[in-house]
């Protein structure tokens, strides 16, 4: 009697257990779990509040027929664009006469400016744009940033609570340490910004002289500046035979009684 007792107990208890399980998966069905991300997307996800960061660049070179023209030029597209310049730089070298300028437009006028010089340029020499992504950089700056001012919060509260002057001095040492990180990395996210909001652009344009003056200059041209070249060269042989006047005069009356001396000797 008492094994028939006990296997109807552990067959009881089996059927038990199984009613359990089945009710705490009907559980487990009723919950509604968020949907599944790969690490590598929340990676590659930015903050809402943080826009993508670009920092624009431009390098052009190109030849041109007038160089004040082409000058006049450029100030009306950067006037357009809301620019600045930051050098102006001119000379000549063999050759060439050049301007090099270096100058700032926003961002968002960057592509309407290259386009409005470009305009009057047959072609460039060299046209050299870059676009560096700086987004993670910024965000890994504003990032480290919080936290370094969470501690320097966090500290102040303990500087607060502080008795001993050995312990004071301490806490003020790590807070000086920890506030000049602060403002380094609060001047690298203020150069960021400057590098974003403004591109930087450097133009060089030049005008070759040398062949181009010598095919203008045709033969009667030359010919006249011989002439004129020849009479001014007579003109200064006489303003300076003028200044040794004495000399000649010294010189013709020398010469008038040695002559007639001569003339004398002959008619002994």
């Amino acid at each position: 009697m008492r094994p028939i007792f006990f296997l109807f107990f552990i067959l009881l208890f089996s059927n038990c257990e199984k009613n359990m399980e089945a009710s705490a998966d009907m559980k487990i069905a009723t919950v509604k779990l968020p949907p599944r991300q790969d690490s590598d997307s929340k990676d590659k996800q930015l903050p809402n509040e943080v826009s993508q960061k670009i920092i624009k660049t431009a390098n052009l070179r190109f030849e041109t027929d007038d160089l004040e023209k082409t000058y006049s030029e450029i100030q009306k597209a950067l006037a357009v664009s809301k620019g600045t310049i930051l050098n102006d730089s001119q000379g000549k070298d063999y050759g060439s006469v050049y301007r090099n300028i270096r100058l700032k437009v926003p961002s968002q006028n960057f592509d309407i400016f290259i386009n409005d010089i470009s305009k009057g340029v047959s072609y460039f020499e060299s046209k050299e744009i870059t676009a560096e992504d700086v987004t993670e950089q910024f965000i890994d700056l504003t990032s480290r940033l919080k936290t370094k001012k969470k501690l320097e919060e966090r500290y102040l509260e303990i500087l607060k609570k502080a008795t001993k002057v050995s312990e004071i001095l301490e806490i003020e040492e790590q807070i000086s340490n920890i506030r000049e990180e602060i403002e380094a990395k609060e001047g690298k996210l203020k150069y960021l910004e400057s590098q974003v909001s403004e591109s930087t652009i450097i133009i060089q344009f030049y005008k070759t002289t040398a062949e181009k003056e010598g095919v203008k200059i045709s033969y009667g041209s030359k010919l006249w500046t011989a002439i004129k070249s020849g009479f001014f060269s007579l003109s200064d042989f006489l303003i300076e035979l003028l200044s040794v006047w004495p000399f000649v005069l010294i010189f013709c009356v020398l010469a008038y009684f040695i002559r007639k001396r001569f003339k004398r000797r002959k008619k002994e």
